[in-house]
């Protein structure tokens, strides 16, 4: 990671070249974000060293933390701070101009996760988070974190990995409003760009008050209904759509429906799109960390938590291996070791295509499956490889509290 010195210009800002992958533009991107949100013409100039811990490139938020702690950064440094909300939409934001249209959970676990629980979030109509502590249990719930050391770098493979599966749920949101028949509607409309969440809200607005009602088991029921739907919308095109089906489907050309959905900010190469597959991953995924919230909120004492989260969790990875297509051959092995070796639930995190693996373990079970996860698979896959790497790449982990800052005197 070489040094590197740059100039805010007037009107321009920041010139952020994604042509030659540097981490520097990480950088800019938080800062360039910053300094917009925060409209100062004239900003600070900053010396920064920066330094960290977490894995670059490995389905660990790394580029989301780097960029939000860059714009923290350059916001504390001109003496203007946001609310947490508006840090989040600025980083999000900004994140973008690396080329990758990226979504927003990353930053906002960046900016507001609490200790000791996962975050339930939600992003329209306006971003809410909803702690959820881990349920009591005797052994203790752990996490632990395996890196396949795939590199799955989503900025340069993103035309046919990443960004690919944001124009497919995209454009499956459109063709899914026009399906139930509300297209029209300014909600579905006047929005870029659609989402499934937003085409399932507007769907269901005006039925029952969810706030009359457990809103979890209203989550279930209206996401059960889109599984449907889906079906229903995509299912005569099982093996895919061409642009010229997506576009006829939807009344415009190829070419509109590119403009539509911004392939000229984030283009993707395919010949065919898997509209019913995404779709399907998408709403049942939605589904699983809905009912994994339900699960931990329960306060059942006869449940099962080892078994019933860890089934989702291995339900989520089959769907991303088989539906989303965003896992590896690595990623597969690693989790079949570690469910063999003891974990209740493993799954990818992040983006996928490589990266980290995550698994639900019984507290006084890690130093064994750690040992199994070091013998059966870095063993095979990099012999030799140091303790200290062995360190970084298989770690127990827990939730913690999103960025602050540290002042020293």
């Amino acid at each position: 990671y070489p040094p590197y010195e740059f100039s805010c210009e007037p009107g321009t800002r920041v010139t952020i070249n994604n042509a030659p992958h540097d981490w520097v533009n990480y950088f800019k991107c938080g800062y360039k974000g910053a300094v917009d949100a925060i409209d100062c013409a004239l900003p600070e100039g900053m010396q920064c060293l920066m330094d960290g811990s977490v894995p670059s490139s490995a389905g660990l938020s790394s580029s989301s933390a780097f960029v939000c702690c860059a714009a923290l950064a350059t916001m504390k440094v001109n003496g203007r701070l946001l609310s947490k909300r508006d840090v989040v939409a600025t980083a999000v934001a900004s994140e973008r101009y690396i080329g990758t249209n990226g979504g927003g959970m990353d930053q906002t676990t960046s900016i507001m996760s609490q200790s000791q629980s996962a975050v339930f979030i939600e992003f329209d109509p306006k971003l809410e988070i909803t702690p959820v502590k881990f349920p009591s249990t005797t052994p203790p719930i752990a996490f632990v974190i395996a890196n396949t050391l795939v590199v799955s770098d989503k900025a340069v493979t993103a035309p046919v990995c990443y960004n690919l599966r944001v124009v497919e749920t995209r454009i499956g949101a459109l063709i899914l409003a026009k399906h139930l028949g509300i297209a029209d509607r300014p909600a579905c409309k006047d929005v870029d760009p659609l989402t499934f969440k937003i085409v399932m809200d507007e769907y269901f607005t005006g039925s029952e008050n969810a706030s009359s009602v457990d809103s979890v088991q209203t989550w279930i029921d209206r996401l059960s209904a889109m599984l449907t739907a889906a079906d229903q919308a995509f299912g005569a095109h099982p093996t895919g759509y061409t642009r010229e089906e997506m576009a006829t489907a939807l009344d415009m050309s190829p070419a509109d429906l590119g403009a539509k959905v911004h392939e000229d900010l984030f283009p993707v190469r395919a010949d065919r799109f898997q509209l019913l597959q995404r779709a399907q991953h998408a709403f049942s995924e939605a589904l699983r960390v809905v009912r994994f919230r339900q699960i931990c909120e329960s306060g059942d004492a006869r449940t099962d938590y080892f078994s019933a989260l860890g089934d989702l969790m291995n339900q989520s990875q089959d769907s991303c291996r088989d539906l989303f297509e965003c896992s590896c051959a690595e990623i597969d092995e690693l989790c079949a070791i570690a469910r063999n070796a003891g974990s209740f639930g493993s799954r990818l995190t992040g983006a996928g295509w490589g990266g980290c693996t995550v698994h639900l373990v019984p507290q006084d079970k890690v130093d064994e499956f750690m040992a199994i996860i070091r013998e059966q698979f870095y063993a095979k896959h990099v012999p030799g490889m140091d303790e200290e790497a062995l360190s970084d790449a298989l770690f127990v982990t827990t939730p913690g509290n999103g960025a602050a800052f540290y002042t020293f005197e």
